[in-house]
């Protein structure tokens, strides 16, 4: 898993990241839109603490090229990229409080409550939690309501009670809170981290063909498609946790062990993990056979989740 990737992958993933990074600048300026009274400077400042902190972009990546597949318009794409990248940011500033994961680095820089407080970071994940389904809601996104209604009603389902909100109750109590047990087996843990990792994963993928009014058959592969590269992410994840540092991470190493989390990792051992690693990279590719040379990016991008660094 170390292959090196191609040059146009590679300015592909660079191209959104700063694509995005643009257009988040422009949703989340101190400007009131059209129904807000004020935008207070502090709450936009965490927020943009929060959400410009760089990084690859990935679930915003995803967008745009599933929805690249069915001739989707750039500006649509990154609509719904950049509110889908809204609700992982605010994932993000959530689970570093103390009463979560209590992180103090991320992206090589204090988290949000350390930049500012836990009360200011709480309002700021509250706040990108919510402006992502304004901006999915707007006809920018797409001109058809009923293309909008059917993603704010998917990204609602994949970051809610049901999807990563679920799933990082299920995570907190598989550390024993709650006065529960500790996970052991592997299929809780896969249910968990489906949840709390690759539901919204799934839902970038299936994104681009909600955008593009895509045929069944065409949805489903991109369903199948996200569901590997979810469990994909979150094994490499989990890899990187054991194996890698602080320095080459942007965030603390070795916490999950130290936290009693449940990871494959911890219940198959590590050359165990490589190997499911491996296969869930096959399934992913095997997914998008039906799109031909037109799925080689989504391809590519199995193999880069899996052959990270960070």
């Amino acid at each position: 898993m170390t292959k090196q990737h191609g040059n146009d992958f590679s300015a592909s993933l660079e191209n959104a990241a700063n694509d995005i990074e643009r257009l988040l600048e422009q949703l989340l300026s101190v400007k009131p839109v059209d129904g807000e009274i004020d935008r207070p400077q502090r709450i936009i400042d965490s927020m943009r603490y929060g959400a410009l902190a760089g990084g690859k972009r990935l679930r915003p990546f995803l967008v745009i090229e599933s929805a690249a597949l069915f001739g989707v318009p750039r500006s649509q794409a990154l609509m719904a990229g950049a509110a889908l990248e809204c609700i992982h940011c605010y994932s993000l500033v959530h689970d570093d409080l103390p009463a979560m994961d209590n992180d103090d680095l991320r992206r090589g820089r204090p988290t949000t409550h350390k930049k500012f407080d836990d009360a200011t970071a709480i309002l700021a994940g509250d706040a990108l939690l919510t402006i992502a389904f304004d901006i999915l809601s707007r006809e920018e996104t797409h001109p058809d309501p009923a293309i909008r209604i059917a993603l704010v009603q998917q990204l609602a389902r994949a970051s809610g009670l049901g999807g990563m909100v679920g799933g990082q109750l299920l995570d907190l109590a598989a550390e024993g809170r709650f006065g529960t047990s500790p996970i052991q087996d592997e299929r809780s843990i896969v249910h968990m981290q489906s949840m709390k990792t690759g539901a919204l994963l799934h839902f970038a993928c299936i994104a681009g063909g909600i955008l593009g009014n895509a045929s069944k058959a065409d949805r489903d592969a991109l369903s199948r498609y996200g569901l590997a590269i979810g469990v994909a992410f979150q094994i490499a994840d989990d890899l990187l946790d054991v194996e890698s540092d602080a320095a080459t991470l942007g965030k603390a190493a070795g916490k999950d062990a130290a936290a009693g989390k449940a990871t494959l990792v911890g219940i198959l051992g590590i050359p165990t993990a490589r190997e499911r690693l491996a296969r869930c990279v096959a399934d992913a590719e095997a997914a998008l056979a039906g799109f031909g040379d037109r799925g080689a990016i989504l391809r590519e991008t199995a193999r880069f989740i899996a052959a990270r660094n960070k």
